[in-house]
């Protein structure tokens, strides 16, 4: 299994105005797990992501990759961490004036000398794999389309093969189908689930539907205001459960 593991010790962070968004999180992920974090939004679940690659300082707590903290490196040995964490965001990412391709090869740059990212240069053999690459997300036909020009699902699929660009250990994906209608959302959620399956990368993805969460996680992790509030199976979060994490008045809705 070539997964990375992730141990995050007594994880906090407080905002300058005040706002406790995580509050003394510990948790442990095994190498290979699809783990899904589910909460209302403002529970922190994208902070917890953002504070596992340091895109987002915690004020406290550890966060450690395969062994190596992450919370205590430097910033050149953070750069290098950062290789093996693919990050796959909501609102896509994309340089939306460039080439499909162009976005998928930056998906290289911490591996590559600063003057080749400088002046754009990438060799025939990483174009070749950045094509390989939207070949497994479905889209090779589109690399030297304009990022936007493409569909929602379609940006989607080239943070995918961007993230894939890194040769990841371990895929964080924030809410990356918030943005999408359903039956996109479980397109993209299955190329991740087998990438997951295929490759064996540690996913962990943050979502809003508990229904997408019971399909494609193997392990579920629910925050309330910061805190971890449920830690199991998917198929262990009954209404009970359900009205904890969301709350009284809250309604399921079925992602179809």
């Amino acid at each position: 299994m070539r997964g990375a593991a992730v141990r995050i010790e007594h994880l906090t962070k407080i905002y300058p105005d005040g706002t406790r968004a995580l509050h003394d999180i510990t948790l442990n992920v095994a190498p290979g797990e699809f783990l899904v974090i589910i909460g209302l939004s403002g529970s922190g679940k994208s902070t917890l992501m953002r504070c596992i690659n340091r895109l987002i300082e915690p004020t406290s707590g550890k966060v450690f990759v395969d062994d190596v903290e992450i919370t205590a490196l430097p910033p050149e040995g953070l750069r290098r961490a950062r290789r093996q964490i693919g990050m796959i965001f909501q609102q896509f990412n994309l340089v939306k004036r460039a080439s499909v391709l162009t976005n998928v090869l930056s998906g290289r740059l911490g591996y590559l000398p600063p003057a080749w990212a400088l002046w754009g240069y990438f060799p025939r053999e990483l174009r070749e794999e950045a094509v390989r690459h939207l070949q497994t997300v479905g889209i090779p036909e589109k690399a030297h389309t304009r990022a936007d020009q493409l569909s929602g699902g379609q940006q989607q699929r080239v943070g995918i093969a961007r993230a894939l660009m890194q040769d990841p250990k371990l895929i964080l994906a924030d809410e990356p189908v918030a943005s999408l209608d359903p039956a996109t959302s479980h397109s993209v959620l299955k190329y991740i689930e087998d990438l997951n399956r295929r490759e064996g990368i540690t996913v962990l993805c943050s979502l809003h539907f508990l229904s997408l969460a019971r399909r494609y996680g193997t392990r579920v992790v629910a925050l309330k205001a910061g805190q971890i509030v449920f830690d199991g199976l998917p198929r262990e979060i009954d209404e009970h459960r359900f009205k904890e994490i969301y709350g009284e008045e809250a309604v399921e809705v079925e992602i179809a």
